[in-house]
């Protein structure tokens, strides 16, 4: 059943969409800090630093299809909102043979450059051969982790986020199942860790095929045949592909400033990498209100083309629905910068041994500086996404861009200077730098849009 996101009240619409998405990504960080504990606690302070050190090439290679397959869902929602059932079934099966196509050929490149990328990064030679298994691994999988974030874009963008939080929670738990197994029992090491993610994927995918397939009928039409159109997979491409970009532009930041940290030693990789696990927690509720921005945004402007006598009232819509959203954000990030300023040191002791004072230290040093940026994070979020449902993918790929500066030029000069405060603060300065972007820009845009209907 499609949803609806153009009429109705915004807040209630954008809150109810995304508490299913934030659950969602709650389960899954849930998996990700359980995955951290067991790696750290079972196999050892080397071995969560090696995953740790993988982390940010993950986020380069990983994000990008994470993107990718978000930009690919935005001419889904523009085409629902425009009530054009034919446009979102020609849509979905070109970003079904697209995503085979870029994920294949991801997934043997990575794989060939795998030890080489990590000999750049300065991963230190003790925790090296972890990290090298699990980013091979990692690698290898990419098609099926592709596929599931593309399938569950494709339904958030019909209006429904409830049925991707099932199959996360159905995921979450198969994931921490399989880890007990291929670490505890079949003492596979952290290949088995990275093997319990694919495997989870690989089963909800073919659960969530199964659901569109009974529940989705607008997307199955028997009398209409294939055939490639290369209008869409342009509009497609030129969607996902910088969004896709974006995730890796700032994500090239993450990398300098990981391998700054790394040069300082397994205390401090481990401390990030502990710090790192816990921040993804706290802050997944300013994705999922941006991820549920873009369905919003997406929906409503392509209600405004589709019905332009109403196309005004349309876009007022969306910007009483960011503002609603930035309400609900400052009030979340208020109370976690006071959970973390409190209890970031018992909470890291889930994953260092109360022993490790150094690394606990470290890791309290880095949630509690931190933290204190999560309205600017909130705001990047919000803008970001809203552009990208607006359709403006690559302007929002300019706002990663200015983080990528911005972290690489924490990581070659405050780094070497202030040492790990400096890798603390790396974050921060680059959500600065880009909420500096996009609020100007978003202003614009939209400013734009609104004479663009009024003139009409």
């Amino acid at each position: 059943m499609v949803k609806d996101m153009t009429s109705g009240s915004p807040m209630r619409l954008i809150f109810s969409f995304a508490l299913p998405l934030l659950m969602g990504n709650l389960l899954q960080q849930t998996y990700s800090l359980v995955d951290a504990a067991l790696v750290g606690q079972f196999l050892g302070m080397d071995a969560l630093a090696g995953v740790g050190a993988s982390s940010s090439v993950l986020f380069l290679i990983l994000g990008f299809c994470n993107g990718l397959t978000g930009g690919f869902g935005i001419p889904v929602a523009q085409s629902v909102g425009a009530k054009r059932d034919d446009h979102v079934r020609d849509y979905v099966r070109h970003s079904y043979l697209l995503g085979g196509v870029i994920s294949v050929f991801l997934a043997v490149v990575c794989s060939m450059l795998c030890s080489h990328i990590l000999r750049w990064m300065q991963t230190p030679e003790e925790i090296f051969q972890e990290a090298n298994i699990y980013l091979l691994v990692t690698f290898i999988t990419i098609p099926i982790n592709l596929y599931y974030n593309l399938i569950s874009s494709i339904i958030r963008a019909l209006g429904d986020s409830k049925t991707p939080f099932y199959f996360m929670l159905l995921s979450t738990i198969l994931n921490i199942i399989f880890d007990l197994v291929f670490i505890l029992l079949l003492r596979w090491g952290v290949a088995g860790a990275a093997i319990a993610t694919a495997l989870a994927q690989l089963i909800c995918i073919d659960g969530c095929l199964r659901y569109m397939k009974r529940h989705f009928s607008i997307l199955y039409n028997p009398d209409e045949s294939f055939s490639l159109n290369l209008k869409r997979v342009h509009k497609l491409l030129m969607m996902g592909i910088p969004m896709g970009l974006q995730f890796s532009i700032t994500a090239i930041g993450s990398i300098m400033l990981q391998s700054a940290n790394n040069s300082l030693g397994t205390i401090c990789a481990t401390a990030f990498t502990a710090g790192m696990r816990i921040k993804m927690f706290c802050i997944c509720p300013f994705e999922n209100l941006g991820v549920a921005m873009a369905t919003y945004c997406g929906q409503n402007l392509g209600a405004a083309r589709r019905f332009a006598e109403n196309a005004a009232n349309y876009l007022v819509r969306i910007r009483r629905g960011v503002f609603c959203a930035l309400e609900g954000m400052v009030v979340y990030a208020a109370f976690m910068i006071l959970v973390l300023r409190l209890f970031s040191r018992q909470i890291s002791t889930l994953f260092i041994y109360a022993s490790e004072t150094e690394i606990l230290d470290c890791s309290e040093q880095f949630l509690c500086v931190s933290c204190v940026f999560y309205p600017v994070l909130g705001t990047l979020c919000i803008l970001r996404y809203s552009l990208q449902g607006l359709g403006y993918t690559s302007l929002s790929m300019f706002s990663g861009f200015n983080e990528m500066i911005a972290r690489v030029g924490v990581s070659l000069f405050v780094v070497p200077w202030l040492g790990f405060y400096g890798v603390c603060i790396g974050d921060p300065t680059a959500w600065i730098a880009a909420v500096m972007f996009l609020i100007p820009t978003f202003t614009i845009i939209y400013k734009r849009l609104y004479s663009f209907c009024a003139e009409k």
